[in-house]
């Protein structure tokens, strides 16, 4: 839940920013919700290297060999994909790849919503309520990929 908290923090923040000073681009919504899912990427990316990176090894379904691995290359394609949203040239590429990247981490999600695992000694949201969360993530990449 505190991805969702600071998405729309963050977005609140940089729309009436936009819309306050007169910034044309922040005043349009999908601009405004680039640097609200960057910042959003940046803090779960960061969950991949600190201490939460052993609850998110046990959320990979044991299909996923070298999970480790998963783990690393994910949090790193959040990091890209944050900063790539910060640039104008790259964001609706960046926003499309993390779209793709949202759907192909669901499954992790659903393992750790049925074996109700814990990150960071938070349950992990029940399945109902991570999957609403994972569609508005990606419901928000799609609309911060529009032009």
């Amino acid at each position: 839940m505190i991805p969702l908290a600071v998405l729309v923090a963050g977005f609140c923040l940089f729309f009436l920013v936009g819309r306050l000073a007169g910034n044309n681009y922040l005043a349009d919504y999908h601009h405004a919700l680039r640097p609200a899912l960057a910042i959003m990427f940046l803090l779960t990316a960061s969950a991949h290297w600190g201490a939460k990176r052993a609850d998110l090894v046990r959320m990979m379904p044991p299909v996923f060999k070298w999970p480790e691995m998963w783990i690393t290359a994910t949090g790193l394609l959040e990091v890209v994909g944050a900063i790539g949203l910060l640039v104008p040239a790259t964001a609706g590429f960046a926003a499309w790849g993390l779209a793709l990247l949202l759907a192909a981490m669901f499954p992790a999600n659903v393992h750790a919503a049925r074996l109700r695992l814990t990150i960071g000694g938070r349950a992990v949201p029940k399945l109902g309520i991570r999957t609403l969360l994972q569609a508005i993530f990606l419901c928000c990449a799609l609309l911060a990929s529009r032009h």
